[in-house]
């Protein structure tokens, strides 16, 4: 944008040098071909080139400067992506070019290589975003399932060794603010200060570049198994059976009983199985919203509030000990979960298999239908992990049949399972 025609939104107010010999590329986010919608570049090699707020895999940049300063990694390193094209292609859908869809996520960040190999020639530090890739993977619940007769080999989906094929996404955030601002129903000019001062002024362009309209957030990003052909993902007429889960460390990888967390992951992933193998495909999403985003820290100080109160632990001090300690009772905010849905095209989910209010109002908001709704299994529900599932019940979470009143409904408004 010529510097003479720019709104007031974008004047520079800014000490950071003007563009360089190349200049930043424009980004015009919403555009449905890539050269046209232009590349995400987040470099930190050559500032003259930086059209976007903070910087690839942005979670781990302190762990990169370290690197740097360590002299493990030379400062200024273009990756070399030779053969690391996605295995599998996904897209390009409509919802890759309408705004109102995605604006959490680089729909293009699959296949920036391709997309922008002309400007990486010339170069421009254009990296990948997204990569996909396919794996193998191996649970002693789905070796169980096996043993039990709930699952049986294929040699497709599920091999005898009790290994699952999975096409796998890593998917890292990209935020379009304006998009953003607007999916929470926010001023934009307040969204970017909130984030300004609540990372103690960490992005200060955030505050001084109003010309910069994207920007990569230093959180974790998102993972995504598909059983089956990932094209069938945006086909609404094959079973869809699909779980969006949100991380927790204690129960996911070390199988703690207090929660439901890993009983249900695992009980999606031989629900996709199953799907997969009758002809539908299968989905789960995994996102880094460790301890409902409140961090992994205050969860456990939770623990503690909860099991010592008078009487111990019990249902209807559930959420409050939460609120007590962390000041809200979840801060995961769905709005922009269902961005990765629409990368893969869903259009319908036919089985999805959560009881979140929060995660079902967020994906059908966004425009995708949604079948029947898949609870946890009651025997799968560790002992200590019934205080949990009743404060949710008692707070308004529902499945398909167990639907609770308005007032519940109310209540319950704003948590997620």
């Amino acid at each position: 944008m010529n510097p003479e025609t720019r709104t007031a939104k974008h004047i520079r107010l800014t000490s950071h040098p003007a563009e360089g010999a190349w200049g930043a590329l424009p980004i015009h986010w919403g555009r449905a071909d890539p050269k046209g919608r232009g590349p995400v570049v987040g470099s930190t090699a050559n500032r003259s080139q930086r059209n976007v707020i903070g910087t690839h895999s942005g979670s781990y940049g302190v762990y990169r400067a370290l690197a740097v300063a360590a002299g493990a990694l030379m400062r200024g390193h273009k990756p070399d992506l030779t053969n690391t094209a996605p295995t599998d292609p996904i897209g390009p859908y409509p919802q890759w070019g309408d705004p109102e869809k995605i604006v959490s996520i680089d729909p293009f960040g699959a296949i920036v290589a391709s997309a922008f190999a002309e400007e990486i020639a010339a170069g421009y530090d254009i990296r990948p975003t997204i990569a996909v890739t396919k794996a193998h993977i191996d649970l002693p619940e789905v070796h169980s399932a096996m043993q039990a007769g709930r699952l049986s080999a294929d040699g497709r989906i599920l091999l005898a060794n009790g290994s699952a094929v999975v096409t796998k996404s890593a998917i890292e955030p990209v935020w379009w603010l304006p998009g953003v601002a607007k999916r929470f129903g926010v001023a934009e000019g307040d969204l970017r200060r909130a984030l300004f001062e609540e990372t103690g002024g960490m992005y200060p362009e955030l505050v001084t570049r109003g010309d910069l309209e994207v920007f990569l957030p230093p959180i974790g990003g998102q993972t995504a198994y598909v059983f089956g052909d990932p094209k069938h993902l945006a086909d609404p007429s094959v079973t869809l059976t699909a779980r969006v889960h949100d991380e927790c460390n204690g129960s996911d990888v070390f199988g703690s009983d207090i929660c439901t967390c890993r009983p249900y992951l695992t009980h999606a992933i031989e629900e996709c199985i199953r799907g997969a193998q009758a002809g539908g495909v299968g989905l789960v999403v995994y996102c880094r919203k460790e301890g409902r985003a409140l961090g992994e820290v205050t969860k456990f100080l939770v623990y503690n509030a909860r099991k010592r109160q008078e009487g111990g632990d019990s249902a209807s001090n559930y959420f409050l000990r939460t609120e007590c300690v962390a000041g809200v009772q979840d801060m995961r905010f769905q709005e922009l979960m269902p961005d990765v849905l629409h990368w893969f095209g869903v259009r319908r989910i036919h089985r999805l298999v959560s009881m979140s209010n929060m995660k079902f109002d967020a994906i059908t908001g966004g425009g995708i239908e949604v079948g029947e709704r898949v609870p946890i299994p009651d025997e799968l529900i560790p002992s200590d992990a019934r205080v949990e599932m009743d404060a949710k019940m008692a707070a308004g979470y529902f499945t398909e049949g167990a639907k609770p009143g308005e007032a519940e409904l109310k209540a319950a408004k704003g948590r997620g399972l």
